[in-house]
């Protein structure tokens, strides 16, 4: 059951939103939700409910998409080529049972969303986590409507701590799943470019109880800008991705973290767990905890490294 965002007292600040026309208004469908196959992609994240665009299908979409399939970056360690193409995405997250990092993530869900009738913007977003310097571009969301709500939606399943569910997109926000809490912030940038701040709570980060968790602005993005990010995120010898094993896995009860040989449990009052792992034991670990399974020749490589 999904747990409905808490309830903060005061109405947030919606967006202002004016209708621009882009230049892929014409293209029907630029996420290829046609030739997903969506009969195996609720399989694999275990939805069973209706088909159809509505503000709660988009909740338990979302749900079963960040609890059903982990974050891990194997391809990027392994220096494999990454395509961002639907097809290879699929290839790799429903039908390989492999998880990925969140372009792949984002492409496969705006896909699904898309076949299912959802209007989808694609955006792109900074990792900050509380650091004092501007880091690169990286990281891609979803602005999700509903056909019954004309509120945007901001969804990001692609991070992999969460949020369980979407957050909606408008200054002030705040959103509760299962104990994990977030909120937005909507802050003044150049050139009359504002910059959304997603929070996320904290307790082991200082007295606010709160981080910033990643900023984004609400430029629209197209798979071609995800695949020339996701190739300086999957090749760039000073990206972290190519250095040492991630992986992630978010449920209601706790978020599992693996980087490198230390594993982090994370619990929602902010309570953590970590140990370092024998070689020897991430194997077992990534299938019972990630629900991912490597070849011998996968986990021999990245057990070299």
């Amino acid at each position: 059951m999904t747990t409905r965002p808490a309830d903060t007292g005061s109405a947030p600040t919606a967006v202002p939103r004016a209708p621009v026309p882009s230049p892929t208004d014409h293209l029907p469908d630029r996420w290829s939700g046609d030739l997903l196959d969506l009969d195996a992609y609720l399989a694999r994240i275990g939805y069973e409910g209706p088909r159809e665009p509505t503000l709660a299908v988009l909740r338990d979409l979302q749900r079963a998409h960040t609890t059903g399939i982990p974050f891990e970056n194997v391809h990027a360690v392994l220096g494999r080529d990454l395509p961002l193409d639907l097809p290879s995405v699929e290839a790799r997250l429903v039908h390989g049972g492999r998880g990925g990092y969140c372009f792949e993530h984002v492409v496969l869900f705006a896909a699904a969303l898309e076949r299912l009738g959802f209007r989808v913007t694609a955006m792109m977003g900074r990792i900050s986590l509380g650091a004092p310097k501007v880091l690169p571009a990286t990281h891609g969301l979803l602005a999700v409507t509903a056909r019954d709500d004309a509120r945007e939606w901001l969804c990001d399943v692609g991070y992999g701590a969460g949020p369980l569910g979407p957050v909606e997109l408008a200054d002030g926000a705040h959103a509760a799943y299962d104990g994990w809490r977030y909120r937005l912030e909507r802050r003044p940038g150049a050139h009359g470019v504002d910059h959304w701040w997603l929070h996320q709570t904290a307790p082991d980060r200082g007295p606010s109880g709160w981080i910033d968790r990643h900023t984004f602005t609400l430029t629209e993005q197209y798979p071609i800008d995800y695949a020339v990010a996701s190739h300086f995120v999957g090749t760039h010898p000073r990206s972290p991705f190519v250095r040492r094993l991630y992986a992630q896995r978010m449920t209601p009860e706790a978020h599992h973290g693996l980087d490198g040989l230390t594993l982090a449990t994370t619990r929602p009052d902010g309570t953590r767990t970590m140990r370092e792992l024998a070689p020897e034991a991430l194997d077992g670990t990534l299938r019972e905890l990630f629900g991912i399974a490597l070849t011998e020749e996968e986990l021999h490589a990245i057990t070299a490294r």
